[in-house]
């Protein structure tokens, strides 16, 4: 198992001080999914999302009071000068815990910040001028404070590296479909949040050489295949316990996994027309899908994709957007006949129960007419 982007999630301050250093450029902080990195790519600067890690918490509790562990994480990592590094911090309408992070940054340092609206109705016929015209005052505001222009060509260059990366891991994760797998859950998960936190020129370049090596690589052997369904992760510990008791996670729905790349920027003469396109088409979070519904049925074409045999719906504690969508998604895959797994995960996850719970799962999928069991296996004629 190759652990390099794992390494570089763990030492992730480091990296972007050490990008700061080598290239003289801005770091900017971002929340959710729904951001448009590629602008901030374009004015010279270096996105990175802010991900939550365990450790003892002495600062938040004053400030969140309630809120889901990630967002109590991530305003303590701040708070304790962590992300001391930060030129910059810009939230989107979206989740209400992590606009109070943002808040909680803002109350707390003189750091620039910005407030970038997205539509909760990404469907309106109105959606994408609004997407557009916020690119426009967050380009003016950008250029203001960093001297920089952003032009047509530096656009259409950040365009292409993002396009580039998003191409790069749809490809990784192509190789998961594969019945004899030869990448775990674990692995891809920490390549992909990796991608939120490196410059995407030199990701790209480690991706295409990762890729190249899975390609030539021996599969692991047959195990039990899952999909991960739920909130955000910023870890591979769910992964790697699912892994320990004979399972892989081969495709997720996380805002922060799959659904971060699965849609490219389509190239048009108005450039931000086509990136606020392609913020709106990007598949639905819990977040934004509240009046067509497209989310259950993405679910479902992902398990279908990818040959599950069961499905782990793994929700943050306080986490309401996620809490309240959930009915659907469980009753489209009792109507799928998919079975699932649910629980919710707290401030750490509890190894040694989380790997019973998970094990029990497992033992009930094995027996039944599963992958496994060989009857849904693609006929080689």
């Amino acid at each position: 198992m190759d652990d390099r982007f794992k390494k570089i999630v763990k030492n992730r301050h480091e990296y972007a001080k050490a990008w700061k250093e080598r290239t003289g450029g801005k770091v900017l902080g971002y929340y959710e999914t729904y951001f448009p990195e590629e602008l901030v790519y374009a004015a010279g600067m270096l996105p990175v999302r802010f991900l939550a890690e365990y450790e003892p918490d002495t600062v938040s509790a004053k400030w969140l009071y309630g809120a889901c562990y990630p967002v109590k994480n991530m305003a303590c990592q701040f708070l304790n000068g962590r992300y001391g590094y930060l030129d910059a911090i810009v939230t989107i309408e979206g989740c209400n815990w992590m606009y109070n992070c943002f808040e909680v940054m803002m109350n707390n340092s003189e750091i620039y910040n910005h407030y970038f609206l997205i539509p909760d109705y990404l469907n309106s016929p109105s959606s994408k001028n609004v997407v557009v015209s916020e690119l426009k005052v967050f380009q003016k505001k950008l250029e203001e404070w960093t001297g920089n222009t952003i032009t047509n060509e530096s656009l259409d260059h950040a365009i292409d590296v993002y396009n580039t990366n998003r191409k790069l891991l749809r490809r990784m994760y192509e190789l998961r479909r594969q019945y004899q797998t030869v990448i775990l859950g674990s692995e891809a998960m920490s390549v992909v949040l990796a991608s939120q936190i490196m410059d995407k020129a030199e990701m790209n370049i480690m991706l295409e050489e990762f890729i190249k090596e899975l390609e030539d690589r021996e599969p692991y052997e047959d195990r039990i295949r899952l999909m991960l369904i739920g909130s955000e992760t910023f870890d591979t510990n769910l992964e790697e316990i699912v892994e320990s008791v004979g399972g892989n996670i081969v495709i997720d729905e996380l805002d922060n996994g799959s659904s971060y790349f699965l849609h490219e920027v389509i190239p048009q003469k108005d450039r931000f027309m086509a990136i606020a396109m392609r913020y709106l088409d990007m598949p639905h979070s819990a977040l934004k899908d509240n009046n067509w519904r497209r989310r259950p049925q993405h679910i479902f074409e992902l398990a279908e994709d990818y040959f599950v045999d069961g499905a782990i719906i793994a929700k943050q504690i306080y986490c309401h957007p996620h809490g309240t969508d959930n009915y659907i998604v469980w009753k489209t895959l009792r109507e799928r006949m998919i079975p699932y797994h649910y629980f919710e995960r707290d401030v750490t996850l509890p190894k040694e129960e989380t790997k019973i719970r998970l094990e029990a799962f497992l033992n009930m999928i094995r027996p039944g007419l599963s992958r496994v069991q060989g009857w849904n296996k693609p006929i080689n004629l």
